[in-house]
């Protein structure tokens, strides 16, 4: 084998390494939690932590199935136009929430413990928040949407056996139980709540 081909021979087989590590769902929340811990870590000012924390988000969060998620029932009542405009608002308050959460921690440790996989579609990783002497250990699941093994999604948290995307639904849930289903109050308070 000449030079040249054993050097591609080489980086073909590192190629097909990445690929397979990429489909795992333990090794993609192992990366991204690493990814997020080196940022929330950094000097950086919190405008620019928050810009790298959404586009973590953005690159590994099914934003747009965890919104359809959360609208539960309702959104089957809705036309294109307000699709499209729902989307758009729940993408701008999921990544807002999602920063402003995580940047108030300056150095988590996350460590994955197991991963389970449910069926074709979906799998569980299992992970702690390492115990701090301000905060006790933490148990995070993520489910991680499967259905395309060359993109795994995360789905939703679940912190302490609470569902994140559970919870989210009921509260959009009473917003438009409170204002006879109409969408626009729910637009109003997302929209209120991403200018704030």
């Amino acid at each position: 084998m000449t030079k040249i081909k054993l050097i591609s021979f080489f980086f073909f087989i590192l190629f097909l390494n990445s690929i397979s590590s990429a489909k795992e769902p333990s090794i993609l929340i192992t990366e991204i939690v690493n990814e997020a811990s080196v940022i929330l870590s950094s000097p950086d000012p919190v405008e620019a932590k928050i810009i790298r924390l959404n586009n973590i988000a953005e690159n590994n969060v099914d934003i747009n199935g965890i919104g359809m998620y959360t609208l539960g029932k309702y959104r089957k009542g809705l036309n294109e136009d307000q699709k499209i405009k729902y989307n758009k608002l729940f993408k701008s308050y999921f990544l807002k929430s999602f920063s402003s959460r995580l940047v108030d921690y300056s150095d988590p440790k996350i460590s994955v413990v197991s991963e389970k996989k449910i069926n074709e579609k979906y799998t569980i990783v299992s992970s702690v928040l390492e115990e701090t002497s301000k905060n006790p250990e933490i148990k995070i699941d993520w489910r991680i949407y499967t259905k395309n093994p060359e993109r795994p999604l995360i789905r939703d948290l679940i912190v302490e056996g609470l569902s994140l995307a559970r919870t989210q639904k009921e509260e959009f849930k009473s917003i438009l139980q409170n204002n006879n289903g109409d969408i626009d109050y729910l637009f109003k308070s997302l929209e209120e709540f991403i200018i704030k």
